[in-house]
């Protein structure tokens, strides 16, 4: 029972698990640290392996650690900001900080993650088990006399255990857990004579709970493996030399070097060289980037073909890849609607169960006359049959795999109820600047009047040397891009909100607005109406005036990223209505949103943007809002879901709902798809449990199928469950 607060700060502290390998675990875990006092809420992930605890004032860390290993799971406390370790590290961590515990007869054992699962003290104890079933089997064919007591001995080496399991879950405030199901059931064959088929079913558990062992842990190493995209070593100068040291010991400020085809090893910021980076592995994006001076890399990304100088910018412990990976593992934490249900459903499933196997056991004889003996034993099936292990790992499982699989490709969700949530989502509003668009202006057209193009570029860059404004930066980026001579300029200076003049190859250039180029040179009519279609168009328009003769036009424009209009298309062909909120001016939002087929409202204010989110809701909308994570803060919290995206990785990684880490609009669609995928598979999920405990209990009370194929059932439904959202890994979007 949780203890009422008194402390109005809530804090959180982290723990990894060992030996927690399904949805019954973590219940009997999350029960029982429940019940101690202090402790406010728990979360537990089976995939991620681990559990938050939040509490009030200091948590009695010692009484939680005992609580959990009485149960029989490896536990240790996770440091608040160290890097994703290895699943071999997490093994050794876990052994070394409980080396002085008691944890003999934990068959759940120790956070074994890295190691084989054959070498796991949970295959030891099926091996024993199952080599005392067969020796006992051997021992019987010779000693018949003695068959019944070497099976009971078998029996014992497999049922002790699970009974000590079943005995600690029940005192810790979990009596109808799985394991007291299989304790009563074998106890129960014992009792009626069924000795041999209760030491073979004992067994047929453990290799079942073996099989969800490494069901579970090929899901955990879906997510570990996005830590393994680090190197493990860098090259740092230092002291005017160059040494190799591990990536964990890395300190912002320090400059690595990364030679091509090497992994970057720190997020950073390159200070010296350019290169292709491969950001697939991060990010999911296809195609390499181009990058150099003053440009961002992140940890885990390649570079292709040239060598590089990085200054690091973020520690090993707070890389974009150990963030996601931190991400990922706390989301899983956070339950799905789906799966808050299906976890009530299964604590009044399974005493029904037991009421169910009773009255299976108990009415026929009683009533009908029916063989004791006989209606027992279906009694025990029925209890087997009813395990609620498939059911209640149907919806983490899924939930598990498609934030995995989400994060290998860019796409964060925060928690399963996120996740679930965009299966809903029926109208999407945009940001426009950095969000629809690239964030950044882009010279779009230029006109040249007496001279050509390239003349006017190489004279409008030459003014704009060395300026940091946007629209001088997008000028001179064009004339990099078509390789424009830049000739110096002389006595350059800027002339406050009209332009900038100087003096090029001996001319008297100007390079301003529209009215302020007017003030120098006569346009023509058909100069005017081409600035005035350019500025219809949403395009800034820069004149250059050369000797005080019109020489030219330039025109400007923050312009769709490149999948903005597939991407608007796509959403437009789910169903869901698409919207452009922005601050910008209405004739360039327009502009913008025609080329891309959204609608538009410009000229707003934040609050206006949130009105608006309010006013689709009212309209019985489900809305996704996404911008930058920054000027539309009220906007995102206001939406059902909200979506960060162009706003930097801090931003992305740390703000909204969810997060696109690369600016792909197509991404939110993809989004939407990737809950419908998992939503359409926690079905099969649910369907596949359920369907196969009905089909056993009917042939059980027929007669058709006994213990065996009951545990089978149960085994095999889990197994099945667990493969199946497996699946969800493999999706591309």
């Amino acid at each position: 029972m949780t203890t009422p607060l008194k402390q109005e700060t809530i804090g959180q502290t982290r723990f990894k698990i060992g030996g927690m390998d399904c949805a019954s675990c973590a219940a009997k875990i999350d029960t029982a640290v429940r019940r101690l006092d202090g402790v406010a809420d728990v979360s537990v992930s089976v995939t991620g392996a681990s559990m938050t605890v939040s509490h009030g004032g200091a948590l009695p860390e010692d009484k939680v650690l005992q609580q959990v290993a009485r149960l029989g799971y490896g536990i240790v406390k996770a440091e608040a900001h160290v890097s994703p370790m290895s699943d071999k590290a997490h093994a050794d961590h876990v052994h070394d900080d409980h080396e002085g515990h008691d944890h003999a007869g934990h068959d759940h054992g120790h956070a074994e993650m890295g190691q084989a699962w054959w070498r796991s003290r949970r295959a030891v104890l099926t091996l024993v088990c199952a080599a005392a079933l067969l020796a006992a089997y051997g021992i019987g064919h010779l000693f018949p006399v003695a068959e019944r007591w070497v099976f009971l001995a078998a029996l014992l080496v497999g049922l002790v255990p699970i009974a000590r399991r079943a005995l600690m879950a029940a005192l810790a405030g979990t009596p109808f857990s799985i394991e007291m199901l299989m304790t009563i059931a074998a106890i129960g064959a014992v009792m009626i004579g069924a000795t041999e088929e209760a030491a073979a079913v004992v067994v047929l558990f453990l290799i079942g709970e073996l099989l969800e062992g490494v069901a579970a842990g090929r899901a955990r190493a879906s997510i570990q493996g996005l830590a393994d995209l680090v190197p493990k070593t860098a090259l740092v100068e230092r002291a005017g030399g160059t040494s190799e040291v591990s990536a964990e010991d890395l300190a912002v400020g320090d400059v690595i070097l990364v030679r091509p085809g090497d992994r970057i090893p720190a997020d950073g910021e390159i200070v010296e060289g350019a290169s292709d980076i491969d950001e697939a592995p991060v990010t999911g994006e296809s195609t390499p980037k181009r990058k150099g001076v003053a440009d961002a890399v992140f940890a885990g990304t390649i570079s292709i073909d040239g060598v590089l100088k990085v200054r690091v910018t973020a520690a090993a412990s707070d890389n974009t890849v150990a963030r996601i990976v931190r991400l990922v593992e706390e989301a899983q934490e956070a339950k799905a609607p789906t799966e808050r249900f299906i976890d009530r459903f299964s604590r009044t499933y399974t005493p029904a169960v037991l009421a169910v196997g009773a009255l299976v056991a108990l009415l026929p004889p009683l009533l009908v006359g029916g063989d004791w003996n006989e209606w027992i034993y279906k009694g025990l099936a029925i209890l087997l049959i009813g395990c609620p292990c498939a059911l209640v790992i149907s919806t983490p499982a899924a939930i598990a795999a498609g934030l995995a699989t989400g994060a290998r490709r860019g796409l964060l969700m925060k928690g399963g109820a996120v996740l679930e949530g965009f299966r809903r989502i029926t109208a999407v509003a945009f940001d426009k600047t950095g969000t629809l668009t690239a964030g950044r202006p882009v010279v779009t057209d230029i006109m040249a009047y007496g001279r050509d193009e390239r003349t006017v570029l190489a004279r409008a860059a030459a003014l704009e040397q060395g300026s940091s404004h946007p629209l001088a930066m997008a000028i001179l980026e064009r004339a990099k891009a078509d390789k424009a001579p830049v000739p110096p300029a002389l006595a350059a200076k800027a002339i406050s909100g009209k332009g900038v003049e100087g003096s090029v190859g001996g001319v008297a250039v100007f390079l301003g607005s529209g009215p302020a180029a007017g003030e120098r040179a006569d346009m023509t009519q058909v100069q005017r109406l081409a600035v005035d279609s350019l500025n219809g168009q949403g395009k800034t328009v820069s004149v250059l005036v050369a000797d005080g003769v019109v020489a030219g036009l330039i025109a400007m424009r923050d312009e769709p990223r490149p999948d903005a209009a597939a991407g608007i298309a796509a959403l437009k062909a789910e169903g869901i209505r698409t919207i452009m909120l922005t601050g910008d001016n209405r004739r360039t939002a327009e502009a913008i949103a025609a080329s891309l087929g959204i609608e538009a409202r410009a000229e707003l204010l934040p609050q206006d943007k949130q009105r608006i989110i309010g006013e689709l809701q009212r309209e019985g909308l489900k809305v996704a809002k996404v911008g930058d994570g920054i000027n539309d803060a009220p906007a995102l919290a206001a939406a059902d879901i909200g979506i960060a995206m162009g706003g930097g990785t801090d931003v992305a990684l740390e703000t909204a709902d969810a997060a696109i880490l690369h600016g792909r609009v197509m991404d939110v669609v993809r989004m939407v798809r990737l809950s419908r995928a998992v939503m359409a598979n926690i079905g099969q999920n649910i369907s596949v449990a359920l369907g196969l405990k009905a089909v056993f209990l009917v042939t059980t009370i027929l007669g058709i199928t006994g213990l065996w194929p009951a545990i089978l059932a149960d085994t095999g439904a889990t197994v099945l469950v667990t493969a199946n959202a497996m699946r969800l890994l493999r999706w591309r979007g």
